[in-house]
């Protein structure tokens, strides 16, 4: 998942709604530097003229106005970096099916009386992620999301009406979206401390849990954190809701595998995600690593648990039991293509191809004295954040206190990674006046053998 929003205005909840580990005023008080206002560059909608049917202004205006943004998508496609977004795809063959209003409304698995659906493609999506994650067909059920966020606002819900009156546990650098989840469904919701790494500290979410022991627990796991990439470690986690006195049968696992739930199956070390352990449900975006070019995600859980909150719609004469009741249609195309074009075998080439790639832009920025992290299983390197907003917003930098990130996905080159190295060195000299001035300390962010400022060299 992208991003983490610290300063949304909302309603606070009563106290025994939601407890936390960090401190919040601290938080609070950290400035943010959000982007522009697009109010001042939007394209208005205005009424075309009475002639404009005789003259073509009209339709040669907006030629314009798209063949400029045309040129602009190019561009910044060009200085794409810091989101999890695989911008390497081709789909021109699809493009015959554009022509068509397709709406996967209801149950994937029930058809619609509404005919112009891709269901046939969005359980054959299914079911090779059913088998990623070792699920058998009759037990598992899920569907295509319309983003990462919607799949962890289902596997969290999912989670709530199997346990009504449990307790939501989340690391404190889980993705906004989870503590949006806990918000909307008014859970009480506990944030475990992090390693530096960003991994959940497994000794916190221990005591926490003996805080509690009176209700179940809900928990999602990260499969790679927005900010640092971190991974989990889920069999660590199952073990400590044992030690607390958790039976199987009163606690939840959900895990967020938004980018690197992808990538893991496709690296031999790597922990498994699977069904086989008593985890609930798993999502993952198809925007990411898979690199559909609309936002969508996938969403599979036991099921078992999917009559807690599913009902018949008579309207529709299909079941209900997702977030959202359009669905995208053309997604589950898109991940279909792609995922017979590419199979295991072409997954893990990226794969592969993304960490040495990541491995490689490390190793250059901390031989150029720049302080740097890359998370084992990661493709996210973590570094100082840059001075300038204007070079953060040209690379699209994704920035959270000292911090930057680059997220190496399949599109991300050698070469490009050389052209960011080259011009983040030239205003490097510039920020610190070739070495008068001492880059901040990121310590406490990446850890001391990671950091090079003057101290920690």
């Amino acid at each position: 998942m992208v991003g983490n929003v610290e300063n949304e205005k909302i309603q606070a909840l009563p106290e025994d709604f939601v407890t936390t580990t960090v401190d919040d005023e601290v938080e609070k008080k950290r400035e943010i530097s959000l982007g522009r206002n697009v109010h001042t560059t939007c394209h208005e909608v205005s009424e075309p003229d009475d002639d404009d049917d005789s003259t073509g202004d009209g339709e040669a205006f907006m030629a314009s106005v798209l063949a400029r943004y045309r040129k602009s998508l190019i561009e910044r496609t060009k200085h794409h970096l810091g989101y999890p977004y695989n911008l390497d795809f081709d789909y021109g063959v699809l493009g015959q099916l554009q022509h068509f209003s397709i709406n996967n409304l209801g149950d994937p698995f029930i058809e619609s009386n509404y005919g112009v659906h891709s269901r046939q493609f969005e359980v054959g999506v299914l079911d090779w992620f059913a088998r990623l994650w070792e699920l058998e067909k009759n037990e598992y059920w899920g569907y295509i999301t319309n983003c990462g966020t919607e799949g962890n606002l289902h596997g969290i819900l999912v989670g709530r009406e199997v346990f009504p009156d449990g307790i939501l546990y989340a690391s404190k650098d889980s993705h906004y979206s989870v503590f949006k989840a806990a918000r909307m469904y008014r859970m009480e919701c506990v944030k475990v401390n992090t390693l530096v790494s960003g991994e959940i500290d497994c000794d916190d979410f221990k005591a926490k849990l003996l805080c509690h022991k009176d209700k179940p627990a809900i928990l999602n796991v990260n499969i790679g954190t927005t900010v640092k990439g971190a991974v989990d470690d889920l069999d660590l986690v199952i073990q400590k809701l044992e030690e607390a006195g958790f039976t199987h049968d009163r606690f939840y696992i959900h895990c967020d595998g938004a980018l690197f739930g992808l990538m893991m199956p496709f690296v031999k070390r790597a922990p498994k995600v699977t069904f086989k352990k008593p985890i609930g449900s798993v999502s993952v975006s198809g925007h990411k690593f898979v690199g559909c070019p609309m936002p969508c995600g996938v969403q599979i859980t036991r099921l078992k648990h999917i009559n807690c909150l599913s009902s018949n719609v008579e309207y529709l004469a299909s079941r209900d039991a997702t977030i959202m009741g359009s669905r995208n249609g053309h997604a589950p195309i898109f991940l279909w293509y792609t995922l017979n074009r590419k199979g295991y075998g072409g997954f893990q080439k990226e794969v592969q191809k993304c960490l040495k790639n990541a491995h490689y832009l490390k190793d250059r920025l901390r031989e150029a004295g720049i302080g740097a992290m890359l998370n084992e299983l990661s493709s996210t390197v973590v570094f100082e954040r840059p001075q300038e907003e204007e070079f953060v917003r040209k690379w699209q930098l994704a920035c959270q206190g000292n911090i930057a990130h680059v997220i190496v996905m399949p599109n991300i080159t050698i070469e490009k990674l050389g052209d960011f190295l080259s011009e983040l060195l030239q205003h490097r000299a510039k920020w610190f006046q070739d070495g008068k001035l001492q880059a901040p300390c990121i310590a406490s962010d990446v850890g001391t053998e990671n950091c090079l400022c003057a101290s920690h060299k």
